[in-house]
């Protein structure tokens, strides 16, 4: 089966003075998802967005023809569950959470999916992917950093292509449709290698936010992953 990649570009690179702009010009520019980076302060050296940013950019994200593109929700937060159940009442589609940061991982899936929102487990660089080997068939996403979470603008961390690889395998071996998304450092010059280690869905930050044509960089990274 073709592989399906979607591009979703990252607000934490956004101008922030003109998010709702910012998200309809992604858009327009062909993205397919928009990536929310949520950071506490406390699980993560930052503090970015709350639920009422979410809430207020939902409007914003639809195509022309006024189909809604998915908001997905990165939270970078501890505890996970009340701002889980305080993002999907905002809007969000899709919630990733950090295993490390849940104190019952199984309860904060289940939290996310009773309100009907997609539920995505995401990995730090040097976290071990163990906890998939007892919730994988209860997820729709793994997220793979590659960087370390907190600041955007970082360079991609080789060593996240094995984690990819790895990643790729258990997807294979659930016989689930589990999206691989990465997020960290991804360009037009090195996604082609992250898709062939296994991604199919790339946050991109700073490669396309300040860049001077948002089209020209998506258009770019698509052509790449032909």
């Amino acid at each position: 089966m073709a592989m399906t990649f979607r591009i979703a570009p990252s607000l934490l690179s956004a101008d922030f003075a003109r998010l709702g702009e910012e998200v309809k010009n992604v858009i327009a520019a062909g993205s397919d998802w928009i990536h929310f980076d949520v950071m506490d302060n406390h699980y993560v050296p930052n503090l970015t967005f709350g639920p009422m940013i979410c809430s207020a950019l939902k409007p914003h994200a639809l195509t022309a023809a006024g189909v809604a593109v998915p908001i997905d929700v990165h939270l970078m937060v501890q505890p996970v569950d009340a701002l889980a159940l305080a993002f999907a009442d905002a809007g969000a589609d899709l919630i990733s959470f950090h295993p490390d940061a849940s104190g019952h991982v199984h309860r904060s899936i289940q939290v996310i999916k009773a309100k009907g929102c997609q539920v995505g487990l995401a990995f730090n660089p040097a976290e071990p992917l163990d906890v998939l080997d007892w919730v994988i068939d209860d997820i729709d996403m793994v997220l793979i950093m590659s960087v370390n979470p907190g600041f955007g603008g970082q360079s991609f961390i080789d060593s996240a292509l094995r984690k990819i690889e790895d990643v790729r395998r258990r997807i294979t071996a659930s016989g689930k449709d589990i999206r691989l998304e990465v997020d960290g450092g991804i360009k037009v010059d090195n996604i082609r290698r992250v898709a062939d280690a296994g991604a199919d869905t790339f946050v991109a930050g700073s490669a396309i936010f300040g860049k001077p044509n948002y089209k020209a960089v998506v258009d770019a990274m698509r052509a790449a992953l032909l």
